[in-house]
């Protein structure tokens, strides 16, 4: 679509609006935290002194290469997983399919720091394996959760279905014929798989790779609650801007500064890559999954069962847990797997004690969502429909949130918010604010795709008919693009719900969420409460799951 002369009207100002809740929420605290990074806290004076802080010490250099450490050996350990997943369930027929493709939904839609809890209760110090070992096996220091090891494998087992996603996603788009091709040329097996479909696939692969690595990046839960001595960036800077609270944050601020710019090179880095490399394909008779005999069948089989059980074991032990009776941090009877009893202590308590938590997520979740919606929805009409120089930069600027952590933004909000004209420090506007603008993306995206898809023609039909362009998008487009909208706002919804990186640095004791209220109960090591927390968050992502796949007619989700 050729690009449009700019001139004022309705959609010129909801361009305008659009962009100026940006500037306000995320431009202005971005260039504000930078302007931060390089003052000095006493004189206010410029300096680099922050970053040179950073660089000098071990105790703090190191947290950069633990974070690119762990990020690189998760994005390698996702992707050997998880594209091999995707390319047995797309070409064999597996059994139980639909289910497992719902458990692969839930264990990347439920937080990872929930499966880090559950990973304490099994392989902990006082964990049920790790007393299986002990006890009865009779191995000394057996392996436990904490440290490298057990980030890296919380880490995989939450983020190897964005690769499934992703990869799945490309080899629907595969023609049957390419394959048949290549093999009448003598190309079959391994080698078809690397020298034909992997090329193929490699943009999405890319694309999922980088999800992973961003996301292993930004996660401030798991690694702050296994992680002990191997801490990461967004642990270091929590720990540093809580210490300064009394002050000016400056030094966190220059540590959030250095991860916006890894973020963001990255991603413009993958985005160069996948430019080129990416292509179009029209798929007419798509890989079709075909019934497979033998060994090979019970292998791929084995593969698939075992890695999805793995990843929704968090889950299972949560659930598990939520019944146990517990006394103080132990559970009454014995460990979480044996002669404990039973009882529903654990929801009596937090429906008695904590329902702030649970009614400020739905609450806040909820006023997110209906904000999402609307700029969602108009956003992506004037980006598709009405291009232009400042929809073009608008386009550009939704997509900031996909490179900037959690953490960070909520610095950022803190930073800029705390004081002077607009206060919002310590209210439940900071956190709605913070969820708007971190997962808006989701639901943008989604009902631009939707736009993508329908014919102008219908709404010129309408025009001249003798409606206004302003009540045929409210009377028309709307109603057309509601599937893509509700899918993109359901997974808005369930990473709202579960979001802990950003609400971890706005919340005060008033303004707690269901995520932070069950990161604080783990570290207290109240593990009944929190496995009744989690439980709920578990079902309310499962519910909103099947939601999704209601509205969107689909059966599985799509990247």
């Amino acid at each position: 679509m050729s690009k449009k002369k700019f001139k004022f009207d309705f959609w010129s100002g909801v361009t305008l609006a659009i962009m100026a809740v940006f500037i306000i929420f995320l431009i202005y605290p971005l260039l504000s935290l930078v302007v931060q990074a390089f003052k000095d806290p006493g004189s206010e004076s410029f300096t680099l002194a922050n970053f040179s802080k950073f660089f000098s010490k071990k105790y703090y250099y190191t947290t950069m290469i633990n974070s690119f450490k762990v990020t690189i050996c998760v994005t390698v350990l996702a992707i050997l997983i998880g594209a091999p997943l995707a390319y047995i369930m797309k070409t064999m027929k597996i059994r139980g399919k639909a289910v497992l493709e719902i458990l692969i939904m839930i264990s990347m839609l439920s937080p990872p720091f929930i499966g880090a809890y559950s990973w304490v209760l099994l392989s902990g110090r006082n964990g049920v394996l790790t007393r299986f070992l002990t006890n009865v096996l009779g191995i000394q220091n057996p392996p436990s959760i904490y440290g490298f090891g057990g980030i890296l494998l919380v880490f995989t087992l939450k983020l190897f279905p964005f690769i499934y996603l992703y990869v799945g996603g490309a080899l629907k788009k595969v023609d049957v014929a390419l394959g048949e091709a290549a093999e009448s040329l003598g190309c079959s097996g391994i080698k078809k798989v690397f020298t034909l479909i992997l090329p193929l696939v490699l943009p999405s692969l890319l694309a999922g790779g980088l999800l992973v690595f961003m996301n292993s990046l930004a996660d401030f839960g798991t690694p702050m609650l296994i992680g002990e001595g191997f801490r990461t960036m967004p642990v270091i800077i929590y720990d540093e801007y809580i210490s300064e609270m009394g002050g000016q944050a400056n030094f966190a601020s220059a540590l959030s500064t250095m991860m916006i710019i890894f973020t963001a090179g990255l991603f413009l880095i993958q985005k160069y890559i996948v430019n080129k490399k990416s292509f179009t394909m029209s798929s007419m008779r798509p890989i079709e999954a075909k019934k497979v005999k033998g060994m090979k069948n019970i292998l791929a089989h084995l593969f698939v069962y075992f890695v999805v059980f793995l990843a929704i074991i968090p889950q299972i032990t949560v659930m598990f847990t939520s019944f146990l009776k517990t006394k103080g941090t132990q559970f009454v009877g014995g460990s979480a797997f044996s002669s404990a009893t039973y009882s529903f202590d654990s929801y009596k308590k937090i429906f008695e004690k904590m329902k702030t938590p649970i009614i400020n997520t739905f609450t806040f979740g909820l006023i997110a969502i209906i904000i999402i919606i609307i700029i969602g929805m108009l956003g992506a009409y004037v980006t598709v429909r009405k291009k232009n120089i400042f929809t073009n930069i608008l386009d550009t600027v939704t997509m900031f949130p996909y490179i900037i952590p959690g953490s960070v933004l909520g610095i950022t909000l803190l930073v800029t918010f705390s004081k002077g004209s607009l206060p919002l420090g310590g209210t439940a506007i900071i956190i709605i604010v913070a969820f708007v603008i971190r997962r808006l993306p989701y639901t943008l995206r989604s009902s631009a795709a939707i736009l993508y898809q329908l014919s102008p023609s219908v709404e010129e039909a309408s025009i001249s008919l003798g409606a206004s362009p302003v009540k045929t998008f409210f009377k028309v487009t709307t109603r057309m693009m509601l599937p893509g909208v509700f899918a993109g706002a359901i997974m808005s919804w369930i990473t709202v719900i579960t979001e802990l990186s950003s609400s971890i640095m706005l919340y005060v004791t008033k303004t707690q969420t269901l995520s932070v209220a069950i990161f604080t109960e783990v570290l207290r090591a109240s593990y009944g409460t929190a496995a009744a927390l989690s439980t709920i968050l578990t079902l309310t992502t499962v519910i909103s799951l099947l939601i999704f796949f209601k509205f969107s007619g689909s059966k599985e989700v799509s990247m």
